[in-house]
Order: structure tokens, then sequence, then C-alpha cells
């Protein structure tokens, strides 16, 4: 009997959903740790930059990513996610694609910066009635 075997390459990103209420202010924070799951990356040298997608209107923005000892935080302002969904009354306004992309300076070898996507995920956004203040 022949056994066909699948090789695998690469770093597979953890996909993930975000839940944000329209008009909110919303914050999602990403771990990395080693293999013991217990002990933090150092991510001093690590670079972020995290976009969401909203594909019925072709528009990319830019989400805020903070830094920390062995997390990242990124943050989608209130005058940002207004506009996600705008003008839909019902549960769920619109689900846009986002990434997070990090850049480890000299990562992979002499002058060679690596680049890495460790989340994708979709943003799933719940409608709200009350207009921001």
């Amino acid at each position: 009997m022949c056994v066909s075997t699948i090789e695998k390459h690469g770093a597979t990103p953890a996909n993930i959903q975000w839940t944000v209420v329209r008009g909110d202010s919303a914050t999602l924070k990403v771990e990395f740790f080693e293999d013991d799951e217990t002990t933090a990356y150092d991510t001093s040298s690590w670079t972020y930059s995290a976009t969401s997608y909203d594909s019925n209107g072709d528009i990319l923005d830019e989400l805020t990513t903070t830094a920390y000892d062995g997390y990242v935080e990124i943050f989608a302002p209130a005058s940002i996610t207004t506009n996600w969904g705008a003008n839909k009354y019902r549960s769920v306004v619109a689900e846009l694609q986002f990434d997070l992309q990090v850049v480890i300076e000299g990562g992979s070898g002499e002058n060679a910066d690596t680049v890495w996507t460790p989340v994708i995920g979709t943003i799933c956004v719940l409608g709200n009635v009350t207009p921001g203040l």
C-alpha cells in the first residue's frame, strides 16, 4: 500500500475572530510565548503593524499597535470603527479581514530582516443603535 505524505513548510498564522461594536474603541492583546508556554519571547527588536480591510468599500484602515515586553496590543479607535458597517442596523453590520505583521530586524541572517504574519482573522462588527458622543 502506498502512503502519500504532505509536507508543510512555514508558519501557519493564528486565525482569530475579534468582535467589535461599531463606534466603540477596541483592543486586542497578542502574546508571544516560548515552547514552554510560560516564558515570553524577547520582542524588544520587533516592529509591528496591523491593518483591517473592508472588501465592500475596498478600504484599508491602519490600526494602532503598541509594543510591550512579550506582547503587542492592537487598537481600533472609535473614529475608525464608527465607519465599519455604517448605515446598517442589524446584529452584524460588517465582517472585515485583518492581520498583524511583525518585522524582526536581522532575523533571518546577516543584513536580512524577517517579515512574519503571526495573526490573521476576521473582525466581526456588531451594530450599535445609539450614536457616538
